[in-house]
């Protein structure tokens, strides 16, 4: 099955529109004539392989959503015409202690979307059919795309968390992954409070759920927060003063890593074992959670905050994202044919 996709022959490279073969469809795979797909910074770290494990020629697009148009043999549960979305993971085992727990996306061979695979800057994508999540009523297709990664990457620790509504949760970084988190965390009935360093964004925060703002830079508005928070959950990609930010936890407080961090972070013993803290992260979530948190945002009317760029377009949209003048999200809209 050929196909016309954006594609990267190296590193850094220009995104060029070009045919790509997908093979024959797998017996338990789905293909998906995709409509429109986010644009996330993981697909700019994997085009310029800044991990290491970009495989070229390499086409990126990981939050499609779009119509099932052929299914394998053996595909349960899914059929051609039904509208889905398609996230990180495009497959799993299905059979090891963290799948059958229902915790697909820690399975120790899970498939990723844009790793050593073709992703969804494209007119068709493939995924097992357990990743491709249907859309439920009430969620608005044109900006779905974003809820596939970036949606289910901070819903997921409200969850795992325990998180209540009578909680006290902080979100630091006012982005593409926190602006979502905000709205979560408001329609969970959590008092919500955001960390920015851009007083220009502290307005924008509150109306998309915060109660409160504080300055995610400044050491004395830290102290002043100290003992506050059941969870704390870092969205930002930067260094910070870590140690303050475990002091404004409260008793068995969280502190919860979702952001790429770029060094080891270092946390005294003491203040977590006195006061049973913890540090901990997650990657994304599970098809079955993907689901209830598609769920969750058509209840709510939770929908990402999107600006959009025709697929064609996609080096523009993706210089647009480096630049950091995304808000919050960008979605490529499907003209390759």
């Amino acid at each position: 099955m050929k196909t016309l996709a954006m594609v990267a022959s190296g590193p850094k490279a220009k995104l060029e529109k070009r045919e790509i073969d997908l093979g024959p469809i797998g017996d338990d795979q789905v293909e998906i004539a995709v409509e429109s797909c986010g644009i996330c910074h993981s697909d700019l770290s994997l085009l310029n392989n800044d991990w290491g494990i970009t495989s070229y020629p390499f086409v990126p697009g990981h939050e499609a959503v779009g119509r099932i148009v052929a299914v394998g043999a053996h595909v349960k549960h899914r059929k051609v015409g039904e509208k889905v979305g398609l996230g990180w993971y495009s497959g799993s085992c299905l059979g090891c202690r963290s799948c059958l727990a229902g915790d697909h996306n820690l399975c120790p061979t899970a498939e990723q979307t844009i790793v050593g695979r073709h992703g969804a800057f494209a007119q068709r994508v493939r995924t097992h059919w357990v990743w491709a999540t249907p859309l439920p009523s009430g969620i608005d297709e044109a900006k779905a795309g974003p809820l596939f990664c970036g949606g289910i990457t901070v819903f997921n620790p409200i969850v795992q968390n325990n998180i209540k509504a009578t909680d006290r949760v902080g979100v630091v970084g006012i982005g593409g992954l926190g602006h979502l988190a905000l709205q979560f965390l408001n329609k969970w009935g959590c008092e919500v409070t955001a960390f920015t360093s851009s007083s220009a964004k502290a307005a924008e925060a509150k109306s998309l759920g915060a109660h409160d703002t504080i300055n995610s830079t400044s050491d004395a508005d830290l102290a002043k927060n100290k003992g506050r928070f059941d969870m704390v959950l870092v969205t930002a990609n930067v260094d910070l003063n870590w140690p303050a930010y475990l002091d404004t936890l409260a008793p068995k407080g969280k502190l919860h890593v979702v952001g790429a961090v770029p060094n080891p972070i270092a946390l005294p013993a003491f203040p977590m074992l006195v006061g049973q803290k913890s540090l901990g992260g997650s990657p994304l979530g599970s098809p079955g959670l993907t689901a209830k948190m598609l769920e969750f945002c058509g209840r709510h009317k939770i929908a990402p905050v999107t600006e959009t760029f025709p697929m064609s377009k996609a080096n523009e949209a993706l210089h647009h994202l480096e630049s950091g003048k995304a808000r919050y999200r960008i979605v490529l809209t499907n003209d390759l044919g």
